[in-house]
């Protein structure tokens, strides 16, 4: 018996199943419709994790007794905790359809605990093949029959799509995280998600986006008029999760992110595939029998007893044993530890893409191979190399896009969304506008590649300087420079540039220039001035959350402050103590009438 089958029969016998319950949000109405029960098996064990518990519970013909479990649990824990709403359960069609599971058992849990069956709705997941359509039409029209309400969980994810919304008449589709990551950003997602808007209206079926995790996918869909949402963004899966609607998560999220960077690189784990694991006293043979099973299958996890991966079973090797004369014979009965790679390239499921690329590349590993991600120490995934690259290309396609050519610093566009994304979610900062001083003169004495120098030099420094700091560094345009800071280590940041800025500058100029501490040429009335050596003029506001109401109005104070700073020859931070946008002023030239 396999340490898996040990675990699953322990949580079966002693009902060791957790529920977690993630909030669903009418961010509309201001509510919350209900709650989707998220079950895990035992803390810290090979099947804690709802992937590998439901896999290997269906492996060992256990489904139906797992969700039996795992669906008195969700109802019980949902009574007990006076949550409001509707109770959202997942539900397999294939244990729906299946003929020893036992009938009318939802029916008698929810009156067991006194819950009406009009506030339980049975999620059916899209991603599951029913053969028998009809079947599953029948056994859906009975518990709807019940008073049950109908979902369908992961739509677009799946086999059938519309063809099964249109069948099934659901009272909600929920769409598939695929659809929600970055649908901002994709044309394709967008159109797809405007789609099923349309048809949601026109069927009566009201629309859950899953999966939500940026700022900018909740506003996406809200203008969409998706008002249902769940998401680690507003909540995450809780033994005690909110009461009532708040988004007070959202403000107390940190979105500090990377130098030089968009916005967070994606962590792995979102391209972990769920791959069938195997322990380490697995014979060869047995291992072989899985392969030929499964032929799209190239590799296997091997874990030991606690789930931890110890290494990778690759197809192709084992298949180039087994051709060899004796193959067999020597190798059958022995255990896949004496063929596996023994140095996988194991990751936890938060690094950063950008981290993991790194490893591959220093580590020089096959393309055709995957990585194996972990969560919390145990086995949760594989991720092809080929998927893992390919993401990456994009992100860095995305990222040049809207950069700075020059520095590779974000532009306008990611400024103007890091601000946005502050006055959103209604968290401090500062704004620090960058201005080089005398910069035209210097770029016409030196020429335009030393220009060039001066303003990467003044990139490097700013971006040295907030190493330790959480901010956003951007690049507005020539030599023009936006930091926007999350911590109270402004000034002090600030004060590190200027002082960092102007010893290395000196580099660029001739000894007799910074012996006179400036140079003479020539202003554009053609007359000759004496021009300083480069200085920085730095404008610093922290904006009012409630006056300020999008991105042009902190700019705006900001160039101001920049503005005044500019007053001084030498290099200055101005600090402006102004936090609203200035009023509106209209001015009518006297002599012009007006009509």
């Amino acid at each position: 018996m396999t340490v898996q089958r040990k675990v699953l029969d322990y949580i079966l016998h002693n009902s060791e199943i957790t529920t977690l319950f993630q909030p669903i949000f009418d961010i509309a109405k201001q509510t919350i419709i209900g709650y989707e029960a998220l079950s895990r098996g035992p803390k810290n064990s090979p099947l804690e994790m709802p992937t590998i518990l439901f896999e290997v519970a269906h492996e060992q013909g256990l489904i139906s007794e797992l969700e039996l479990l795992c669906r008195s649990k969700a109802i019980e824990n949902f009574v007990k905790l006076k949550l409001s709403g509707k109770l959202f359960l997942n539900v397999s069609p294939k244990t729906l359809l299946d003929p020893c599971h036992p009938k009318g058992e939802t029916l008698h849990l929810i009156e067991q605990f006194g819950l009406a069956a009009n506030r339980v709705v049975i999620e059916v997941t899209e991603q599951e093949k029913v053969d028998d359509g009809f079947l599953l039409l029948k056994t859906i029209a009975h518990y709807r029959e019940l008073g049950f309400t109908i979902a369908i969980d992961d739509l677009g994810a799946g086999y059938s799509g519309l063809k099964q919304w249109s069948e099934l008449c659901p009272d909600f589709v929920k769409i598939d995280r695929y659809f929600i990551d970055h649908c901002d950003e994709s044309e394709v997602k967008k159109e797809f998600l405007k789609s099923i808007t349309i048809l949601a209206k026109a069927t009566n079926t009201q629309v859950i986006a899953e999966g939500i995790e940026r700022v900018e996918e909740l506003s996406f869909v809200e203008s969409l008029g998706i008002a249902n949402v769940q998401g680690f963004l507003l909540e995450k899966p809780n033994l005690a999760p909110s009461l009532d609607y708040s988004l007070k998560q959202l403000k107390a999220l940190s979105f500090s992110q990377p130098n030089n960077q968009f916005d967070q690189s994606m962590a792995i784990g979102w391209l972990a595939v769920t791959q069938q694991a195997i322990d380490s006293e697995t014979r060869c043979k047995d291992a072989h029998k899985l392969f030929e099973k499964d032929k799209a299958t190239i590799s296997l996890p091997v874990l030991n007893k606690a789930g931890q991966p110890v290494g990778l079973l690759h197809k192709d090797q084992l298949t180039e044993v087994f051709a060899a004369p004796y193959g067999h014979a020597l190798y059958d009965k022995r255990p896949v530890t004496e063929l596996m790679d023994k140095q996988p390239l194991v990751v936890d499921e938060n690094q950063l893409l950008d981290t993991v690329s790194q490893q591959i590349t220093e580590q020089d590993f096959d393309i055709r191979r995957h990585i194996v991600i972990t969560r919390s120490g145990c086995y949760l995934g594989l991720a092809p190399l080929r998927d893992i690259l390919k993401h990456i290309t994009e992100e860095k396609i995305r990222h040049a896009q809207h950069a700075n050519p020059l520095t590779m610093l974000p532009g306008n566009v990611a400024i103007n969304e890091a601000i946005e994304q502050r006055l959103r979610t209604q968290s401090a900062f500062s704004l620090a506008y960058i201005d080089l001083n005398h910069f035209k003169q210097f770029n016409d004495l030196y020429g335009y590649a030393s220009g060039d120098s001066v303003i990467k030099l003044l990139a490097d420094v700013t971006v040295q300087a907030c190493e330790n700091s959480a901010n956003f560094v951007g690049h507005i345009g020539g030599d023009d420079f936006m930091v926007v800071f999350d911590q109270r280590d402004a000034i002090q940041v600030c004060n590190t540039i200027i002082k960092q800025f102007e010893h290395q500058s000196r580099t660029f100029f001739t000894p007799e220039h910074i012996k006179s501490k400036g140079y003479w040429a020539t202003n554009r009335e053609g007359e000759k001035q004496f021009v300083p050596l480069l200085t920085l003029s730095i404008g610093l506001v922290e904006p009012d959350l409630q006056e300020c109401k999008n991105s042009h109005q902190v700019a705006a104070l900001a160039t101001d402050a920049k503005k005044e700073a500019k007053r001084f020859r030498h290099s200055y931070l101005f600090v402006c103590k102004r936090r609203k946008p200035a009023p509106a002023v209209v001015r009518l030239a006297a002599n012009k009438q007006v009509v």
